[in-house]
């Protein structure tokens, strides 16, 4: 399994605004310190900020942070909103699904066991556990040189 990019840089965003001990930052910042295209990271701000991950401030001043406590981020609800789909196969798709063998085959409920146990896993973690221990201050250190 391989997420998309969006969901990879949605935990990257958090990972960021989290590091920075509740200040406001800005998506030039985010796309300075990854190297992260700015216009594919507003439409990951813009995900994660409808799913109530961060508060988003428009304008001249304004900028992101987090908008819930690190350990109240879960993991796997991260990538369930920034993945909606979770197609693993084609045959997830009742709508575009062609796979002739669908009707006697047991492999799509062995995959979306597969799928649910891993997101279950990432759900035991939160952004809290990402930070913990100093990380969020070695992170802020790296991020912040890598960006300047």
């Amino acid at each position: 399994m391989q997420l998309s990019l969006h969901a990879d840089y949605a935990l990257r965003v958090l990972i960021y605004a989290g590091s920075q001990a509740g200040k406001n930052v800005t998506t030039t910042q985010i796309s300075d310190a990854y190297g992260i295209s700015q216009n594919h990271l507003v439409r990951v701000v813009n995900t994660l900020g409808k799913a109530g991950y961060l508060k988003v401030t428009q304008g001249r001043f304004g900028g992101l942070c987090l908008a819930k406590d690190p350990a109240e981020i879960r993991l796997g609800q991260v990538v369930r909103a920034a993945e909606p789909s979770m197609k693993l196969v084609e045959c997830f798709d009742k709508e575009t699904n062609t796979c002739p063998i669908i009707g006697v085959c047991s492999l799509k409920a062995h995959l979306r066991h597969a799928l649910e146990a891993f997101l279950d896993d990432l759900d035991r973690h939160t952004l809290a556990d990402l930070l913990a221990n100093g990380g969020d201050r070695r992170l802020a250190n790296i991020l912040v040189h890598i960006g300047a």
